[in-house]
């Protein structure tokens, strides 16, 4: 299946393993908890389920970073995970890339292109390497 690599905690926060049950996860989508715009610098014409692949690699500075941008964004940090138990260095996820957008006031929208995820769900971790742009695993 086509995997796409994202840095933590940006992965974590498509996911979101913490929110159970389809009813909590539609109400957290419609209120902005739950990531559905990943950015990327070009285009993408794939419309398909993907696995999500959390990079190996994150510091301690990105993941403050990404703290604080939650707070200010949105006064919270949605219960982010310690540094420490965010799983890297392996599948997380699935999501379904729906759309491909250049413009949107979604607070998840930094451009240039922005490809939409809908159907996010945590998978049971598998650890593999990581890669640039869509790579292959297993399904």
């Amino acid at each position: 299946m086509k995997t796409l690599s994202i840095r933590q905690p940006w992965a974590w926060l498509i996911i979101r393993p913490d929110i159970i049950g389809a009813e909590a996860r539609s109400a957290a989508i419609k209120s902005g908890e739950i990531k559905t715009i990943e950015n990327r610098p070009r285009r993408c014409l794939k419309r398909e389920r993907i696995f999500i692949h959390a990079s190996a690699g994150m510091t301690r500075a990105e993941y403050a970073d990404t703290a604080d941008w939650l707070q200010e964004t949105f006064g919270t940090t949605f219960n982010l995970p310690a540094f420490e138990k965010l799983e890297r260095g392996g599948i997380v996820g699935s999501a379904d890339i729906t759309d491909c957008i250049e413009e949107s006031c979604n607070h998840w929208f930094g451009g240039p292109f922005g490809w939409v995820l809908a159907n996010a769900r945590p998978e049971p971790f598998k650890p593999c390497k990581g890669a640039l742009n869509f790579f292959e695993v297993e399904a």
